[in-house]
């Protein structure tokens, strides 16, 4: 019963906003090669579960993401406790980190930023 409910919540809420947003695709070295070789947008978001900081970044990004303007762009999320290599790869040395990709050129990075404003700002670099 709790599961029928729980479900039926879910759709509730799909249907009440009319898209759900999937959370950030884990990053693998293999599918970001792949995405910056067909020049597409990609933010590579740096997440710790942890991080009060990246707790406040995601929804932001989220709600950004929601704007049609935005819609093209790919997240990608690394675990900062367990892809220390990939940490190593960007020169990345704190949780909260967003990196904006324009096919395969960075074109925006910001570390802490918790503001709607410049996130877009980030973003828009992207596409």
């Amino acid at each position: 019963m709790k599961t029928l409910f729980k479900s039926l919540l879910l759709a509730t809420s799909i249907l009440v906003s009319g898209t759900a947003f999937a959370d950030p695709t884990a990053f693998t070295q293999a599918g970001f090669d792949s995405l910056q070789k067909a020049g597409k947008s990609i933010l590579v978001e740096v997440h710790a579960p942890w991080c009060p900081t990246c707790r406040a970044q995601a929804p932001i990004v989220n709600n950004l993401l929601k704007k049609k303007e935005f819609q093209s762009i790919t997240v990608l999320r690394v675990d900062f406790d367990g892809q220390k290599d990939v940490l190593k790869t960007f020169n990345v040395s704190k949780q909260s980190t967003l990196i904006a990709f324009k096919g395969s050129k960075e074109v925006a990075r910001s570390t802490g930023d918790t503001s709607p404003k410049s996130i877009e700002k980030l973003l828009k670099k992207a596409i």
